[in-house]
């Protein structure tokens, strides 16, 4: 054999196996954002919202929300949004929601209710499984990373 076809030879197993390494990555990605289960998230060094819901984000701009938001959105939130708020195309990006009270209502509605289509889950609804003072940080954190 000779050494010009050794080369070819090595060269084309290690692009099949780049190729199937490739593949089985992104098999594995692909099904990463499916059922799983929600992280707690420990709120208890921000201030207690209570029972009812508000309609603003309480955390604007508190350093501590903003801590907890960016553990809790990675923990809960980054598998279909993306890191970073950057989505990879699974939902939507969230950097470019609305700021200030317009975004903060159609953020908490979306967080809390879920969104469904023809019975088809898109988000799962987080009321029930995070706290408000969770999905508040989340959001908090969420306005570090808005773009317009």
């Amino acid at each position: 054999m000779d050494y010009k076809y050794k080369q070819e030879t090595i060269t084309r197993s290690l692009r099949h196996a780049a190729l199937a390494a490739l593949l089985a990555g992104t098999a594995m990605l692909a099904g990463a954002h499916g059922d799983v289960t929600p992280q707690a998230v420990d709120v208890s060094t921000l201030k207690a919202l209570g029972a009812d819901w508000l309609e603003s984000n309480p955390y604007r701009k508190d350093k501590e929300a903003i801590r907890i938001g960016d553990s809790a959105y990675n923990q809960n939130c980054a598998r279909c949004h993306g890191l970073g708020g950057v989505s990879g195309g699974i939902a939507p990006d969230l950097r470019y929601l609305p700021e200030a009270d317009e975004g903060d209502e159609i953020y908490i509605q979306r967080v809390r209710n879920g969104a469904s289509r023809d019975g088809r889950v898109y988000m799962p609804p987080f009321e029930g499984i995070l706290q408000q003072e969770a999905m508040w940080a989340i959001r908090a954190w969420l306005e570090t990373v808005h773009e317009d």
